[in-house]
């Protein structure tokens, strides 16, 4: 029971120091670059050699207490690790980025002053020769990545294939990915393809030329029909302002006046003179009805004449006695 219980504690310590160290193996460097002035720029604003370390896994693993070396005298098996440790810059405590998510990346400054911060390491390259450069564990003793980087010339970068691979390539200026992912641009760039594949320029003023017509096509069609709506705005207007409601009543009163004089002559004839026949009819009904009421007067057919003295002559003896 006791061997039992033995082995199973040996398992259970165990375990987590495998998978820590599996964890471990996927902390890589991943992009170098050894000469840098017109790259990446530091928080003062210089431009330093850098090295990218990348989280492969998905898993986090913090990688504070790691060291970062450049000086191939640590591979000597026969230096004590405080020997070992002292060529070599530690990745300090108490910095959180140093906290690698699953598949991140983070930059650290090299050639530079640990005093300006926890990203910047005394690590030494030479910025116009090959340089090694390899990764620690926080025990100083075990190797977790190396790379032997080749001169290159300024603001080029040493980079993996794609994140993790065995493959390395060295990246351009404007291929170089620091803090990011990297990506295969490095046989030919776009600026280098155009000027292959259009030598004179021709394609490219064609291009823009294109592009410039055809916007002043769309503005043309789009300020045609604005003036077309805006015109028929102003028709509604000016019809609205004319009291389309009276007039279309009186239009429709004098349509019907018209129809039904209309119908009247076309049933009874020219004789009618577009009166309606029912008012004939009202007429002589109402002249039969005051005939038998007797309500006219009973002519005799004898014109009396009844003489009034209007004294309108009287003046004539006044006037005529003055003759006498």
């Amino acid at each position: 029971m006791n061997k039992f219980g033995l082995l199973l504690s040996a398992l259970l310590v165990a375990s987590p120091m495998a998978m820590h160290a599996q964890i471990e193996k996927s902390i890589k460097i991943n992009e170098v670059m050894t000469s840098n002035s017109a790259s990446l720029q530091d928080e003062y604003g210089q431009n330093e050699a850098w090295i990218e370390i990348a989280n492969v896994s998905h898993t986090t693993y913090n990688i504070r207490g790691m060291y970062i070396t450049t000086d191939r005298s640590v591979l000597d098996q026969t230096l004590s690790v405080p020997e070992r440790v002292s060529k070599m810059s530690i990745i300090p405590n108490g910095e959180p980025r140093t906290s690698l998510s699953a598949r991140q990346h983070l930059v650290f400054f090299l050639n530079s002053n640990p005093a300006k911060g926890a990203l910047h390491l005394s690590a030494k390259v030479d910025s116009v020769k090959p340089v090694w450069i390899a990764l620690y564990n926080g025990n100083g003793v075990d190797l977790i990545d190396s790379v032997s980087v080749p001169a290159m010339a300024a603001n080029q970068s040493y980079a993996r294939h794609s994140d993790g691979s065995a493959k390395w390539d060295v990246k351009p200026f404007d291929a170089v990915t620091p803090g990011i992912s990297n990506y295969i641009t490095v046989e030919e760039t776009k600026i280098a393809k155009l000027k292959r594949e259009d030598p004179h320029g021709f394609g490219i003023t064609v291009m823009a030329m294109g592009i410039v017509f055809f916007c002043l096509f769309l503005l043309f069609v789009f300020f045609t029909f604005f003036g077309m709506f805006m015109r028929h705005q102003n028709t509604v207007k000016k019809v609205g302002n004319i009291q389309p409601l009276k007039a279309g009543v009186k239009t429709v009163e004098k349509t019907i006046e018209v129809a039904n004089k209309t119908s009247t002559l076309l049933q009874d004839g020219l004789k009618l003179r577009g009166i309606d026949k029912e008012v004939y009819i009202a007429v002589i009904s109402m002249a039969l009805k005051q005939y038998q009421d007797d309500v006219h007067d009973v002519e005799s057919g004898i014109i009396t004449i009844k003489p009034k003295n209007t004294d309108w002559n009287q003046e004539l003896p006044q006037m005529t006695q003055f003759h006498e």
